[in-house]
């Protein structure tokens, strides 16, 4: 049963990530990945919310399977971050590089705090 939950949150993140980042980056003349950094701030915000409420008592575990494991793990993606980073240093775009390691780091470990104090506060 726990595996399904996991199939079904991922089945809805991964198109959900793909359709973000191109919709947002199709915004941006620019060489950095906009539409990366927005799904894993996303993901991130989600995966707090989730997760302040389980730890409230408020979701379940197999809401946090779903939602957290399933929709969260498909939705965000480190390894394009760090693709995404390398290729950024690779074609001498070393300050875009720098500025997506910081504001994704930042931002997102910000979404996740943020995420576990909104669930606190409902």
């Amino acid at each position: 049963m726990n595996w399904l939950l996991v199939i079904a949150g991922a089945m809805a993140g991964a198109p959900l990530r793909y359709l973000t980042d191109r919709a947002v980056q199709l915004k941006h003349d620019t060489v950095f990945p906009w539409g990366t950094l927005v799904v894993n701030i996303a993901g991130c915000f989600v995966l707090g919310l989730v997760t302040g409420a389980a730890s409230a008592g408020h979701a379940s575990p197999h809401l946090q399977l779903l939602l957290g494991t399933g929709l969260c793990g498909a939705l965000s993606t480190y390894s394009t971050f760090s693709y995404e980073t390398l290729r950024l240093t690779e074609t001498g775009a070393g300050f875009y590089a720098a500025a997506n390691v910081v504001a994704s780091v930042t931002a997102g470990l910000g979404a996740a705090f943020a995420g576990v104090l909104v669930a606190r506060a409902l």
